[in-house]
């Protein structure tokens, strides 16, 4: 089934009627307007007025932006959404304006680099509130010691902060603010004079704005590593490899998307194993799989991204990050296949094991409207779902 790729007042007017179990002859007789006109509303035919907004939002129980807003892509209240994020934003104005007398204390390096892995590791975990409460603090200490005390393993944590900063803020939906990070991440990796965190800010980078500049960012990228045949420097490689992957699949260059998946996968097999220790990235021939899944999600290949779904076992080794990812594609794919119990089961699995993630994915969202759209009057769970992410 397609999704709906309507956006307007009717077909939210529509997704709060069903997951409230009423049918539209229901929800006509609540309020002073004919069932002809809510079913033109709903369907895009007619405008719906100021009016009809307040009398369905009223005979339905919820906020009348709940039905003209763009919809809410987090759960999280504004303000705590704000205390979480705004400190990251001041930690990283300071970037350039050397050393910060007024903290309490500052950790040596060695424990500097340490607290940063470990954020980097709460992130894949999906902690992300615990991960965004504790960076600021980390930002500001390893700024003042880079100006204080420089040495390539402070650049380094502070690069992989930034980077933290920047996944942080996006799974946020902070993406503005995870520009800004990466800018940083950019401007710590040159100091720390290491090509790999280099190419990964070029692969962050891509990823995030997704259009034609992208893949000469990560040409960058792979330009900084010509040569060199370390573990690390393959796996990163073979990273900027899927991330031109998902550049092409997003303009439907399936040809390119098919050579990077190929080159990728020799890299994976030169890697060995999952390097989910090399910067994070996790990658390896099962996150090549994952990236060969989403790939045909973007370019609407729902059959074959069904298939590859199907066939793809994800271990419970693999980063907490990617297994949330995987349930909410396949959550999505057998959604588009017709199969809803089996959709909302799988985005009842991604909830259970990254709440937060899954949470903000997307994904989650694109598959429970559609759900929604399928289903005539929606199951409690499902309405328990999309009352969880702020439908």
């Amino acid at each position: 089934m397609p999704l709906p790729d309507d956006d307007h007042t009717g077909s939210r007017i529509r997704e709060q009627r069903r997951l409230h179990h009423l049918t539209q002859q229901q929800l006509a007789d609540r309020v002073p307007y004919s069932l002809s006109l809510l079913n033109q509303v709903e369907c895009g035919a007619r405008r719906a007025l100021p009016g009809l907004v307040a009398a369905v939002a009223q005979a339905l129980g919820v906020n009348a932006s709940d039905l003209t807003g763009p919809p809410a892509v987090t759960s999280l209240p504004p303000d705590r959404l704000v205390a979480l994020v705004a400190p990251i934003r001041e930690a990283l104005d300071r970037f350039d304006l050397g050393p910060i007398p007024d903290l309490p204390a500052v950790r040596p390096a060695r424990a500097l680099a340490v607290a940063a892995d470990a954020l980097c590791q709460q992130v894949r975990a999906t902690h992300l509130r615990a991960a965004a409460t504790a960076l600021p603090v980390l930002l500001l200490e390893l700024t003042h010691t880079v100006w204080t005390a420089p040495s390539t393993e402070a650049w380094r944590a502070l690069a992989s902060s930034y980077r933290t900063a920047h996944d942080v803020a996006l799974k946020l939906d902070h993406p503005d603010l995870a520009r800004i990070a990466l800018d940083r991440m950019g401007w710590a990796a040159g100091r720390a004079s290491d090509p790999c965190i280099e190419a990964v800010q070029r692969y962050k980078r891509a990823t995030l704005w997704r259009c034609a500049t992208s893949t000469h960012l990560i040409a960058a990228g792979q330009a900084l590593l010509e040569g060199q045949t370390s573990r690390e420097a393959l796996a990163v490689t073979g990273q900027l490899h899927l991330g031109l992957a998902t550049v092409a699949a997003k303009q439907r260059e399936a040809t390119a998307v098919a050579t990077h998946l190929a080159a990728a996968r020799d890299l994976a097999g030169r890697v060995g194993g999952e390097a989910g220790d090399v910067h994070w990235l996790s990658f390896g021939q099962v996150n090549v799989r994952l990236h060969e899944l989403g790939a045909s999600i973007a370019m609407r290949q729902f059959d074959t991204a069904l298939g590859q779904a199907r066939a793809l076992a994800v271990p419970d080794t693999i980063l907490t990050s990617r297994r949330a990812r995987y349930m909410v594609d396949r959550a999505l794919v057998e959604m588009e296949a017709g199969s809803p119990k089996t959709s909302l089961r799988y985005l009842a699995q991604a909830r259970h094991v990254a709440p937060e993630q899954t949470r903000h994915l997307p994904g989650t969202r694109t598959t429970i409207r559609g759900l929604v759209h399928m289903s005539r009057r929606a199951p409690d769970s499902l309405g328990g779902m999309a009352r969880w992410i702020g439908l």
